[in-house]
């Protein structure tokens, strides 16, 4: 690993919550966290840690973008399949009627269709 990269994972492994997306507001919390003394180095460092923090930023948001896809997708499966099984059901136009004869017969069922 070369240096910039060690130094910059240094610094984001104590101060990750002072740095952003911008280079300048980095170079500013740089200093504020550690002295470097070289314009060069510091400049690398912190431009480093903002490509850093902007992959981790840009990442975050294509993963919850995929999380969102497929909830989405699920939700539009479910209603499919609502749509599906209320689709298939049909109306019983059959009436069920019951006739008792006396109490020491059996009952008998008689089905009268209605349109």
């Amino acid at each position: 690993m070369d240096r910039i990269k060690r130094l910059s994972y240094e610094v984001l492994g104590e101060h990750k919550s002072k740095f952003g997306e911008d280079f300048i507001d980095n170079k500013k919390a740089l200093d504020q966290v550690s002295i470097v003394r070289s314009k060069g180095l510091k400049n690398e460092i912190a431009g480093y840690i903002t490509k850093y923090i902007k992959k981790e930023i840009r990442e975050e948001k294509a993963k919850q973008a995929r999380i969102d896809a497929s909830k989405s997708e699920q939700l539009s499966q479910e209603s499919s399949e609502i749509e599906l099984t209320e689709d298939s059901v049909t109306e019983d136009t059959s009436e069920i009627v019951v006739e008792t004869t006396s109490e020491d017969e059996p009952s008998e069922i008689v089905e009268e269709k209605s349109e």
